[in-house]
């Protein structure tokens, strides 16, 4: 599928067209890489170009909550940073965030609040900075 058919996909269940393209306005402002290519077949794209069409499509579905599962896996330093402020920028417009990330540094500085998780079970919880801070975490999940 291309880009636009990506985007589109993601709207499919809503009907109030004119919202429709104004959220696919949004979107492309969100992803201005990503704006020349809606004729582009989206399998084509680097993997953080297409990290960034999976988050574009669950946008275009106009969602309060946005699950995002490990959206920093295999990719490069500098676009690690560019997928994490982009989350940071959706929180901003008033989407809550669930995230599931290993990179414990980038989880940290995106959230407001932290769990870490060992073997499925909870074992510490808090604010983000408070977890950033804490000796433990940096130590075991931070390599600091």
């Amino acid at each position: 599928m291309t880009l636009r058919e990506n985007l589109e996909m993601g709207a499919y269940a809503r009907s109030d067209r004119h919202a429709i393209e104004a959220d696919f306005e949004r979107v492309l402002a969100l992803f201005p890489e990503l704006r020349d290519r809606l004729s582009t077949v989206a399998s084509s794209f680097s993997g953080g170009q297409q990290q960034m069409v999976a988050i574009a499509r669950a946008l275009m579905g106009a969602p309060k909550l946005l699950l995002l599962d490990e959206p920093t896996i295999g990719l490069a330093p500098v676009v690690v940073e560019r997928v994490a402020n982009l989350i940071r920028e959706i929180s901003g417009m008033g989407v809550d965030i669930l995230l599931v990330e290993q990179n414990a540094e980038v989880a940290l500085t995106i959230g407001d609040h932290g769990y870490v998780l060992e073997n499925g079970r909870v074992v510490m919880q808090n604010k983000a900075d408070a977890l950033l801070a804490d000796p433990k975490v940096r130590t075991a999940y931070l390599g600091i």
